[in-house]
């Protein structure tokens, strides 16, 4: 709606790239975020082991479906949840398969485009998965729908789901939850506890820098489209509204999470927000293109927009690009920062 006021991927690089950006751009979560029974946090574990190699006991956890005895240090992992390549990259865990079509250009985790390729969560190729014949399978965000299948289809893998759920008013409660529950899985504890509290202190100096009062409203562009990403659970930047506790400059509900409710220049302008925070959807998959307009070409160049506080005092906050793909905990590190930094130098 338009609301207004009253491992072998490197050779077809170019194409996986083109099919990661139409469908990201028709796609939306298909985990429906789904809910736990429990309350996502790791429960008890038995590591003996901090050295081990798939033989070191097990930990239970509580993940999105419900909770699980995973073995510590699997030999063999299969990860398909977008928001954990980073972390499972940082602890060095090899991936024996992965949605390698969904991970960009190969600049992000160049480790894991040589693992066989499930695919876009569109049509995945599940046997792949099958085909490795994985100790632990980790789903979740884009995948997450697939949760039974994987169950079914993998009778001696361990399937737990990753999927943060923005709904919960805080998103980095789950994605510091499952980055511990990482830690504990491949007997990383300190990485772990390095990257929560990397988090934190951002969170913290965001929330420091915000002076209570300005009004702040995240936008999403797509071309030269624009999408209004409500607070709490709007795609990427709704999230940061109640972490920080901004005050919204339009408040109004998501009919579309996932990709954002069309949004005219016009009814940006009236708002008037004091800043913007902008994910640039196809900054990460289409950059190459002819037709592809930055973000900061379809706001800075808007002459509706000009006259806007956020624009004419050069009051925008642009996400990473890659932002689109990964958001994961330490891209929203790396946003909190931003945001800290911005704030903080203006008078």
């Amino acid at each position: 709606m338009t609301l207004a006021l009253p491992r072998r991927q490197h050779s077809a690089a170019g194409a996986a790239i083109l099919a990661l950006a139409l469908t990201l751009a028709a796609c939306g979560n298909d985990d429906s975020n789904a809910d736990a029974d429990g309350d996502n946090t790791v429960a008890s574990a038995d590591v003996p082991d901090a050295e081990g190699d798939g033989n070191d006991g097990t930990v239970t956890v509580q993940h999105a479906q419900g909770s699980a005895d995973v073995p510590v240090n699997p030999e063999t992992v299969v990860a398909l949840n977008n928001a954990d390549f980073t972390t499972l990259s940082a602890f060095g865990v090899e991936l024996a398969a992965a949605p390698v079509s969904l991970m960009g250009d190969g600049t992000l985790w160049p480790e894991y485009m040589d693992a066989p390729d499930v695919g876009l969560h569109m049509e995945p190729n599940l046997e792949v998965i099958i085909a490795a014949e994985p100790d632990l399978i980790i789903t979740g965000t884009r995948f997450a729908s697939f949760y039974d299948d994987l169950v079914a289809d993998n009778p001696d893998a361990v399937v737990i789901d990753t999927t943060a759920a923005p709904e919960s008013g805080d998103i980095g409660t789950d994605l510091k939850r499952y980055v511990e529950l990482l830690g504990q899985v491949f007997a990383a504890e300190d990485q772990a506890a390095e990257i929560i509290g990397a988090y934190d202190d951002a969170v913290a100096a965001a929330r420091d820098a915000y002076n209570g009062t300005d009004t702040v409203m995240g936008v999403i562009t797509s071309g030269s489209s624009l999408q209004y990403a409500a607070p709490v659970n709007g795609r990427s930047v709704g999230p940061v509204f109640p972490i920080l506790d901004l005050v919204p400059a339009l408040d109004q509900e998501a009919e579309d999470a996932s990709h954002g409710d069309e949004i005219s220049v016009e009814a940006i302008a009236a708002a008037n927000p004091d800043w913007l925070i902008v994910l640039d959807r196809d900054g990460a998959v289409s950059a190459n293109e002819p037709e592809y307009q930055p973000a900061r070409e379809v706001i800075g160049e808007s002459e509706a927009l000009a006259g806007t506080t956020a624009v004419s005092q050069d009051q925008v906050i642009y996400l990473d690009p890659t932002f689109y793909i990964t958001e994961d905990i330490q891209a929203y590190t790396t946003l909190f920062n931003q945001i800290a930094e911005a704030f903080a130098a203006t008078p």
